[in-house]
Order: structure tokens, then sequence, then C-alpha cells
């Protein structure tokens, strides 16, 4: 597994791309894409998965390591906070997802760990529908939820891809 450095923080290893593919001239998707993706997903205790959110649907799987937060905002303003990992006990699931559009990023329960995940997408991950955050923005729109925000979101970031 050749795992590179991901945009959001964090390093990954795309490990499947269905080969099938909607077809073009869809409403969401208009030029195209495959019916689905999965990645091994590889954070560190020191690093974040910044605030971005894509187009499809994102289901997060729980491998190896410290159990990880999972932080979505929702367009209505609403923070949830899901937490991945093997420990059922204490309200961890091995598998979540996060649905398509929901600003999310996460972060590392543990000191001195990392999680090992795997995220399968579908339709299929592409860049074309990844939008990173803007700081700024984000706070403007979500000035309740500043210090996690903050959080995720260190410095400006001003990669925009993807657009609503």
């Amino acid at each position: 597994m050749q795992l590179q450095p991901h945009p959001e923080g964090g390093y990954f290893s795309e490990s499947y791309r269905s080969t099938t593919t909607l077809r073009s001239g869809d409403k969401l998707f208009p030029d195209g894409r495959c019916y689905s993706t999965a990645i091994y997903y590889l954070l560190g205790s020191g690093d974040i998965s910044r605030f971005h959110r894509i187009r499809s649907d994102e289901v997060w799987h729980h491998y190896e390591g410290s159990p990880i937060t999972i932080h979505m905002i929702h367009d209505d303003g609403f923070y949830e906070a899901q937490y991945l990992g093997k420990d059922l006990i204490k309200s961890q699931k091995p598998q979540l997802v996060v649905h398509a559009g929901i600003w999310f990023g996460a972060t590392v329960d543990e000191p001195d760990s990392f999680a090992l995940c795997g995220c399968t997408v579908s339709p299929g991950f592409d860049f074309a529908d990844f939008e990173m955050a803007d700081r700024n923005k984000m706070l403007h729109a979500f000035p309740e939820h500043e210090s996690i925000i903050q959080q995720l979101l260190p410095g400006r970031l001003k990669k925009k891809i993807f657009v609503n």
C-alpha cells in the first residue's frame, strides 16, 4: 500500500475504482462517474483532516489504531460528532456515513497514535467533486462553531474545486 499525502491532511491510497460508470448527463454528475471507489486513509494523532465536503456519500470504516472523531457541520448549522472505532460500549461505530454535501473533518482521539481507516464513496470519488472549506467563509456562516472551525482549518485554504 503506497500512501501519498491527501489535500485535506493525512495520507491515502486508492484500493478500488469500479470499472462500471454512471452515464454522462446525470443531473448531479453530468460528466459521469464510476459507481464506487475505496481508499485506505491514515491519520496521525498530530494530523487533522481539514473541513471539506464532497458530492457523494462517504462510508468510513475503522481498521486499526485510535478511534477518531468525525466532525460534521450541516448546511443549517447543526454540528455533530460521530465516533469511529471498535469500542461499541463507548458509542463508537466501526462504520459510519457522511452524507453528500456535509462539511466534515476528522481528528485522532488518542495522543501519540494513528488511525487507519477506509473510505468508500458512491458514486465514486473524483477530485472535481471535492471542496476544501474556506476558513473565513466557514466562520462567517457558522460563528457558533468557531472553536472546531479554527481547529480543523488552522490557516487560510483557498482551493475550491466543486461549486454547489
